[in-house]
């Protein structure tokens, strides 16, 4: 079973950085979920894919993935190819171009 350590996005409903400084180790499932034939739920018997440990920096959840023995593998973020701004920055006197409708 192999874990992945990864630094989580920012959501994109929200402006905010909110869980996103932390790293998460999450268990990659074993084996597919099935579908429960008396109530059509979907349901697993592996739960460790239920457990997300947070760690506040990457070295640290790579020390315990290899503390514990587990097989991981790091995802590292991937930069936002966009510059961030706010509303407001569309009504700055030093805009270069006029706003319009």
């Amino acid at each position: 079973m192999t874990a992945k350590i990864y630094k989580p996005s920012k959501t994109a409903t929200q402006s905010g950085q909110a869980k996103s400084s932390r790293w998460l180790l999450e268990h990659e499932a074993e084996k597919p979920r099935e579908i429960e034939p008396l109530m059509g739920w979907t349901s697993s018997g592996d739960t460790r894919t239920q457990v997300k440990l947070s760690f506040a920096s990457k070295e640290e959840a790579v020390a315990y993935a290899e503390r514990k023995g587990l097989a991981y593998v790091v995802v590292e973020p991937q930069e936002t190819k966009r510059r961030t701004m706010a509303y407001s920055d569309n009504f700055k006197t030093s805009r270069v171009g006029q706003w319009t409708h």
